[in-house]
Parts: structure tokens; sequence; C-alpha cells
């Protein structure tokens, strides 16, 4: 791609964020719908989902490529917690789960008032190991990406799982299919992607919450809406702009919510993380395939 068709620069301050020589390189393809990208620096590997085919996927920086788990129960989001373990949402065990360092899976959530979840999407890991996540619907409404089931809980809601007890309490209940979630870099603020039903009459935008306390949202208000397809997937650069997952590519927002540009992406993109080993490498899951583009940014996450 040329940079007239890889870049839509909105505002100048994207201009600071994007490296002109940098190209989109695809790393694999053959997915059925490629999801959840995690880095793991100590282990130099991104690893990443592809939920119809029920497996997980490894790349590692030469390029090779190879199965990290299968089955593995129609996973969706990943992240890692403070001591690295990876923590993964699974359609097909409408649950929430952590990778022990032996290989052992633990279960984090799987029901709330004794009801089960839903089909736990995105998860994300405070600094105080408090596991927060969404629970849409969209893993159970067909056996595609889970297994058909009619929905146990009323809402479709966002959990905070507690560290030192395991307690889980609903922190939000008003949205119509919560999403991607992502914390500010300073953790003062939680922003919440709803993505409807995806078709045009329903949300597709970003909220943002203030943390009280670390414990409960407050302030809901209406952060910024996506122009094509709707918000799956984001992430926050040391500098607090919000990179999105969108239809036509990867969508970058100021903290002001202005949007300052896009990197167009030839497949629908459903999520992205920061990776490598100073962060400056943007990896993007999309459809079928994983790609990856440098910036001259660095992503706000840990380990």
């Amino acid at each position: 791609m040329s940079d007239d068709t890889l870049y839509e620069i909105r505002d100048d301050r994207f201009s600071g964020l994007i490296a002109g020589s940098a190209r989109l390189e695809e790393l694999y393809s053959g997915c059925r719908w490629a999801e959840g990208p995690v880095w793991f620096s100590d282990l130099n590997c991104l690893i990443w989902s592809d939920i119809p085919n029920e497996r997980m996927m490894r790349w590692v920086p030469d390029g090779s490529v190879s199965v990290f788990r299968s089955p593995s129960n129609y996973v969706n989001g990943n992240t890692r917690d403070r001591q690295g373990r990876l923590i993964s949402c699974e359609h097909g065990g409408r649950r929430v789960t952590r990778t022990e360092f032996d290989g052992r899976i633990t279960v984090l959530a799987d029901s709330y008032n004794g009801k089960r979840l839903n089909s736990p999407n995105d998860v994300v890991v405070k600094s105080d190991g408090s596991i927060w996540f969404t629970d849409p619907s969209y893993g159970i409404m067909s056996d595609y990406e889970g297994h058909k089931s009619e929905p146990e809980q009323e809402t479709r809601n966002v959990y905070r799982i507690d560290a030192p007890t395991g307690e889980i309490e609903a922190v939000a209940t008003d949205f119509i299919q919560p999403n991607g979630l992502a914390f500010s870099p300073d953790e003062k603020q939680l922003y919440i992607a709803d993505s409807g039903s995806r078709n045009h009459e329903v949300p597709r935008h970003i909220r943002v919450f203030d943390i009280v306390d670390g414990k409960r949202l407050a302030n809901s208000r209406y952060f910024c809406s996506i122009d094509s397809g709707v918000p799956d997937g984001f992430r926050f650069d040391v500098s607090g702009n919000l990179w999105t997952s969108a239809a036509d590519g990867v969508h970058c927002f100021a903290p002001d919510s202005t949007l300052l540009g896009k990197i167009k992406v030839p497949q629908t993109v459903s999520n992205i993380a920061f990776g490598g080993v100073k962060k400056n490498r943007l990896f993007i899951t999309a459809t079928q395939s994983l790609y990856s583009i440098y910036t001259t940014t660095n992503g706000a996450q840990y380990p």
C-alpha cells in the first residue's frame, strides 16, 4: 500500500504517530475470524484466537506460526495479568479462565447470581489484580463461534472480579452488547465499546467511565463513534490516544475524542495489540489474517 491508500490523516497530530516508511505486513492468513491478540514480551511471541476454528495461534518474529492451543473452547479475547499469566474469555465454556504457568486452566468466572454468563468477550487486568470483562451474547447466538443457547442473564453486563476474594460484581448493566474495553494509561477511567447487534440501528460507540475507589464505575459519558462498522477491540498508547478496530481498518482517537486518522486494512479489523521489543509495533487481527505495522508511539500495556 502507498501512503495515500494506507493512511487517512484527519488531524495533523496523526502524522506524529505514524512512520512514513512503515508498511502494513500480513503475517498470517488462514483464520475464519481472528481475534484477541496478546503480546508476550518475555516469550517474544504473539498469541491470538481463531474463534470458529476453535484454536489459538502463536506467531514469533522469525515468521513462524504454530497452533498454541486446540481445541480452545472458542476463546475470544485475551490479556495477561500482572504475574504474566494468560487470561482468556471462552465462548464455548461461557467463562473467563487463567492459564497457569504449568499449563493448568483455572476458572475465574462462569456465572453470576446463580445463572450462567452469556459469552465473555474481552478482558483487561488492573494493576491491583482485579479482572474486568464484557459479556455480550455473540458466542451463544449461533454454533459458529460457540454453542447456540438462550441467554440466562437478563442484561449484557460488564463485570469485575476482585483479586483477593474472587467475588464477581456487575459494574455496568446498561449496554446493548458490551465488547472491547481498556483502561486509560493512568487507570482512572475505563473505556468500553458498545457494538449493539452489528446493524445500523444500534450503538457503535465507545463510552468512558470514571473508576471510583478502584471498584465502581461512575459518570458514564460518550467518547466517540465509529463511522465504519462497529468498535470491537482497542488499546491505548502512552500518550493516551485510543486505537480501535473498525470495518475499514484501525481508527486513532486523541484523548479529546478527535479522530486523528486511520490505518486502512484490507479486511474488517476485530482487535489490536501493541507489542514487539519496544511496544511500538501494532498487531492487528482482521477477519482471516494477522497484520502488523510499526508506529512512532508505544503501547501503554503491562506486563
